[in-house]
């Protein structure tokens, strides 16, 4: 037909989609992506207490200090909830490290693994899973590690600079997920300007070059654009490797019949001029500081992550200890 849904065209590029009270089952994405935000909303959603339930006992069976106890419950939680999702789609589900351990790459390394075990206890397998990691120089580097040495696949998330996606790409991690949506309210919050067209938008430029220097020397790490604030930036990075999506855009964009021609190609990677460069720690903390956008929406997306972990906890704590369960 000549005037295709926007969505059938978007899901040809494998749509990510957000656990969002499981629209999971309406539009059928391919894979999934949770993170701290999303998992303290759904544990309080009546919904999900027998996950939040199963978590707290396995937090109390394995013992320990009630610190312990918290932290095993609250890695048991989020497996429950990607464990659930994954017997709703075909593909692979996102689980995010801790954002607390953002500058650790050891912390990170060996709770990503942990993450792991607790998959496998539950009977899936690595190749099913993405572990999100904040895209710190530390993040990178264990995402490198990880890749390499244990098999296990990265989603490099909190991505918001070049510096960034170009250290990623020297990483070999699987999957970066630049964010589209959070350096447009940046730009809108801190500028004159108060309205972009999606060509003009500085998320979707962001992404655009990314997109181009990846595809122009021969990177495989997979281009996700997230965190989009309107259909026309989704519409202006047709094309993109993957794209994840909420419910409620979702929703518009199903409604939209409009003819889509993807702005993105690898043909039109491969014609630009951007140059290869290389990134060690040094350039990589040079270069990422050139870009005060980024530096301050990374420093907000780990503090705002972080401080939901610490309302998940608290949440657990009063599940485990509280009087009332009869401490």
């Amino acid at each position: 037909p000549k005037f295709v849904p926007v969505l059938a065209h978007l899901m040809e590029k494998a749509l990510k989609q957000h656990l969002g009270n499981l629209s999971i089952d309406e539009y059928k994405p391919l894979d999934a992506t949770t993170n701290p935000s999303l998992i303290l909303a759904a544990a309080q959603m009546p919904a999900y207490q027998k996950l939040v339930d199963d978590a707290v006992a396995y937090g109390k069976k394995l013992g320990g200090s009630e610190e312990e106890q918290i932290k095993n419950a609250s890695d048991k939680l989020f497996v429950l909830f990607g464990a659930e999702i994954l017997k709703r789609i075909p593909g692979r589900v996102s689980t995010e490290v801790d954002a607390r351990l953002s500058f650790d790459k050891e912390g990170m390394i060996q709770r990503a693994r942990r993450l792991i075990d607790l998959y496998k206890e539950v009977g899936v397998g690595k190749d099913r899973i993405l572990i999100k990691l904040s895209s710190t120089w530390e993040g990178i580097q264990a995402g490198r590690v990880l890749e390499a040495e244990y098999g296990i696949h990265c989603n490099m998330t909190l991505l918001f600079s070049f510096a960034q996606a170009v250290a990623c790409a020297e990483a070999g991690v699987t999957l970066i997920s630049p964010f589209v949506g959070r350096i447009l309210d940046w730009y809108v919050a801190n500028g004159d300007k108060k309205t972009y067209e999606p060509s003009e938008d500085p998320g979707v430029k962001s992404v655009t070059k990314i997109y181009n220097y990846y595809k122009k020397f021969g990177y495989k790490t997979i281009v996700m654009g997230a965190s989009f604030r309107n259909t026309g930036q989704i519409k202006a990075l047709t094309g993109c490797d993957y794209l994840t999506i909420s419910p409620k855009l979702l929703a518009e964009l199903s409604n939209e019949h409009v003819k889509l021609t993807p702005t993105l190609s690898v043909k039109q990677a491969q014609a630009c001029d951007l140059e290869k460069i290389h990134l060690d720690e040094k350039a990589f903390r040079w270069h990422h500081n050139e870009d005060q956008m980024a530096v301050e929406k990374l420093s907000d997306g780990i503090r705002r992550f972080a401080a939901d972990a610490v309302k998940l906890e608290r949440m657990l704590k009063e599940r485990m200890f509280s009087t009332e369960n009869g401490k």
